[in-house]
């Protein structure tokens, strides 16, 4: 089972695709077991179309849960 730290989710609005490193992404082709770090370089959200670059953890340095608790 992937930690909530493997675990991202897509911060574009009304998304929030969660991509989970256990499951991989069936769509795009990319295998279970896939480190997000390892996506290929043109791999995008299989919901909204968002980049890597939309991605946060959902825990850890940069997260979503830490945005959270600042607010």
């Amino acid at each position: 089972m992937a930690k909530p730290e493997e675990v991202y989710q897509c911060q574009t609005v009304n998304c929030g695709c969660i991509y989970d490193p256990d499951r991989g992404d069936k769509r795009r082709k990319v295998p279970p077991e896939t480190c997000f770090e390892e996506l290929p370089e043109g791999w995008s959200c299989p919901v909204c179309g968002g980049t890597r670059k939309n991605f946060k953890p959902l825990h850890g340095p940069g997260s979503v849960k830490e945005e959270h608790e600042k607010q």
